[in-house]
């Protein structure tokens, strides 16, 4: 980033100045020169995942035009996330019962046909009850709620919906990256602890009860979102070592261009003896 010609502020990062000595939330990026840039990154999405080896730790980095990404404060954010073919069906304030038939309905299937991925907490005890009288599937995960956002977006996953309370700067990710996967969102900030009230009108949130959609979240006409596989998941293989470098897997999406890139990518030793494996 320190190389990249851009103007660039972190909106979501690492904490604050005092608790992470880079990529904390207000850190100036980039030579300074070029367009003003927004940038929201979680360096390792996942950090349980990535250190017991399971599945779907990623890093992540989302850019937008300067305002385009929503400045959350680190609490938890209420969510449901759908693909494009329910997009505009669901709402946090409707029942898991309606919800999900709403989504049965757009997708022309049954109720018990669909998987729904929740957070394994226990905050989350009578969601899961509800879900499962309604007749869906559940698929239980012990964090990476960024990486289920996506994988509901795109056709094939065998993901219809995530649903549950998870971080507020992963929903502000997931935004973006449903900007471009044309993925539904509905999301609504949750204060836990003392003074993220009051931190979330410094940062401009007037009304903490509010429901953001995905463009409320991640506004921005121009967002790009990349991310790498660490551990291997839905989408991406995680990282893979061989005798002499490394194999990455990661994507790239353009909300402008309409593009999505899928990128398999060798690191190979500066040895003149290196030998390459596929």
């Amino acid at each position: 980033l320190g190389r990249v010609n851009i103007d660039g502020t972190v909106v979501i990062g690492e904490g604050e100045m005092d608790e992470a000595p880079m990529l904390y939330i207000g850190e100036e990026v980039g030579t300074g020169e070029g367009p003003q840039v927004d940038i929201a990154v979680d360096p390792l999405e996942g950090t349980n995942l990535c250190a017991t080896g399971a599945s779907g730790a990623i890093a992540v980095l989302a850019a937008s035009t300067r305002g385009g990404l929503l400045k959350a404060p680190d609490c938890y954010m209420e969510k449901i996330i759908v693909g494009p073919a329910a997009k505009g069906s669901v709402h946090l304030d409707a029942t898991v019962a309606e919800n999900l038939t709403a989504i049965a309905n757009r997708l022309n299937r049954s109720v018990k046909d669909l998987v729904v991925i929740v957070l394994d907490r226990p905050r989350h005890e009578q969601l899961i009850e509800d879900i499962r009288r309604a007749g869906a599937r559940i698929r239980l995960i012990g964090d990476g709620d960024l990486s289920a956002g996506i994988s509901a977006a795109v056709r094939g996953t065998n993901v219809h919906a995530v649903m549950g309370i998870g971080g507020a700067p992963e929903g502000v990710l997931a935004a973006a990256a449903l900007r471009c996967l044309n993925g539904g969102m509905q999301g609504r900030l949750v204060p836990t602890k003392e003074g993220q009230e009051e931190r979330m009108r410094a940062m401009g949130i007037t009304d903490p009860k509010r429901i953001y959609t995905e463009r409320d979240l991640a506004p921005g006409n121009e967002i790009l979102f990349a991310a790498s596989g660490v551990t291997d998941g839905t989408l991406m293989q995680g990282v893979r070592f061989f005798g002499h470098g490394i194999r990455t897997s990661s994507v790239l999406m353009s909300l402008r261009e309409r593009r999505i890139r899928f990128i398999d990518t060798v690191h190979v030793d500066e040895r003149p003896d290196a030998v390459i494996e596929f």
